[in-house]
């Protein structure tokens, strides 16, 4: 074979290695938004914007996650809410990941936290939870609070299937729900609440391309139904983060890490 043809050859195997590099870099660290209008009889006269944000795993968007802080602040959310993983063990890089996030958002907005089965695996957590206290979230496992004229409650990751989140529903007004795991809506749904922000599945790890159907999920297996967007089970609407981190599955495909913004409207009609 002619030196050309054996240079070209390996020149065109170069050149699509690095188009692959380039897309899993792309797909793994450019940030998506996905915006989302809710609307409900029951929400505040005045319209409020949430920014959801999951499963961080410890990823840092440039240096103390400048990126994603810009990101958030250029949503202007009356409030943020982070819906668990947002480490991916106990590694005190992704400890401090995770507690330099949460100053950084909580003077752009209040902070709402809640765990994520990942913050449930080890006997630490107390204590990554009371410095993201002291970073300035407030951590909602098993409790709510009223703000901007809505309820919103958290449920410790690790009592969810025990339905324990049924006896924090104040029953009165707009009440938001924040919960990991995105399979249980039917049991959201059953406990009153208006709204459900999840994470956990990840957008489905791998997704085939232009579709949204994601290929995996844990607590879902294969081709899960819940892993992104808005999904309704009675008068109950869920918006499911795709995530921004990586967990067991290292790599993105087609499912590029994601920030959420809801929108609460009021309407005349559910």
């Amino acid at each position: 074979m002619e030196p050309l043809y054996i240079a070209l050859i390996c020149g065109g195997c170069v050149l699509f290695i690095l188009l692959i590099a380039a897309f899993v870099l792309f797909s793994n660290n450019c940030i998506t938004r996905s915006d989302y209008v809710i609307e409900s009889a029951e929400a505040p006269e005045k319209s409020v914007k949430i920014v959801h944000l999951s499963d961080l795993h410890g990823k840092r968007f440039g240096k103390g996650n400048k990126r994603l802080v810009a990101r958030v602040k250029a949503c202007n959310p009356d409030f943020i809410a982070i819906t668990g993983d947002i480490i991916h063990k106990y590694r005190e890089r992704d400890i401090q990941a995770a507690v330099e996030v949460c100053e950084k958002l909580s003077k752009i907005a209040p902070v709402y936290y809640v765990s994520g089965n990942h913050e449930m695996r080890s006997t630490r957590y107390r204590t990554f939870s009371k410095r993201l206290k002291e970073a300035g979230a407030t951590v909602l496992d098993d409790e709510s609070v009223s703000a901007f004229g809505v309820r919103i409650t958290g449920v410790n990751c690790a009592h969810i299937k025990g339905g324990k989140f049924y006896n924090l529903n104040g029953g009165e007004g707009f009440n938001i729900l924040l919960a990991h795991l995105p399979q249980y809506i039917d049991k959201y749904a059953m406990a009153g609440y208006g709204l459900t922000l999840c994470g956990h599945a990840h957008g489905g790890q791998w997704r085939l391309p232009f579709t949204g159907i994601g290929f995996y999920s844990p607590g879902q297996g294969l081709f899960p139904k819940y892993t992104s967007g808005v999904h309704q089970c009675g008068n109950m609407r869920q918006v499911i983060s795709r995530g921004l981190g990586n967990s067991q599955c290292p790599l993105r495909l087609f499912n590029r890490p994601e920030i959420v913004t809801v929108t609460l409207h009021r309407s005349e009609n559910n």
